[in-house]
């Protein structure tokens, strides 16, 4: 059982400083019987999968953030072979190059702006796995009938999860917009890409062509 709280400690943090933060005491949580503790590895574990989401969310938002400035090295790249062009063919597709690099910046823009809102939505996600673990928490003290749980009022707990669920669910459907202009922004480069794909012979494989 050790195992199991030594496993929460590093968890714990992910309450404070948010507006989900009611705890249950840990003086509370040591009490209870062995038997009752493993009936919080669920919601433990969901706290956990929370955490590594926001950790993904993060990592999303820093592999968008190379990929721009390689984006911008594309771009310019193109840009002198326009001026390095010696024949019309060559010309057209160093214009192609630029529109396709042009669009794709646009993309990965989009697609950082919707990652970091994804992010933000995540770390609620957690409060509300903190919450959800915290009530967890009381409901087994209670059962156990624990000396002290009493003086807890589970109504409250409940509220904090409830309230919290549904700021997830606000803020997740605010997202709508950047969904949107993602996708259209997704598309319009994967037309030029294609544009620039078919100009220089349609090959998957063409140096001018990257996929993301």
């Amino acid at each position: 059982m050790k195992h199991l709280l030594l496993l929460t400690l590093p968890l714990l943090a992910a309450g404070c400083g948010s507006s989900y933060g009611m705890k249950v005491p840990n003086s509370l949580v040591k009490k209870l019987p062995f038997e009752v503790r493993i009936e919080l590895l669920e919601a433990e574990n969901e706290l956990a999968l929370a955490v590594d989401k926001v950790d993904e969310a993060n990592n999303e938002i820093d592999r968008a953030r190379d990929n721009i400035r390689r984006a911008k090295d594309r771009q310019e790249a193109a840009e002198d072979e326009v001026d390095r062009a010696t024949d019309e063919v060559s010309r057209e597709v160093a214009k192609l190059a630029i529109e396709e690099s042009e669009a794709r910046v646009e993309y990965l823009r989009a697609r950082q702006r919707l990652s970091v809102g994804l992010r933000d939505v995540s770390e609620l996600a957690r409060d509300c796995a903190f919450a959800k673990f915290e009530l967890a928490k009381l409901t087994s003290a209670r059962k156990a009938k624990v000396q002290g749980s009493e003086e807890l009022d589970p109504k409250e707990y409940e509220e904090q999860v409830a309230e919290c669920e549904a700021e997830v669910k606000s803020e997740r459907a605010e997202l709508a917009e950047e969904e949107k202009e993602e996708k259209a922004a997704r598309e319009a480069w994967e037309a030029k890409k294609t544009a620039l794909a078919k100009k220089t012979f349609d090959a998957r494989a063409s140096p001018y062509v990257e996929n993301l």
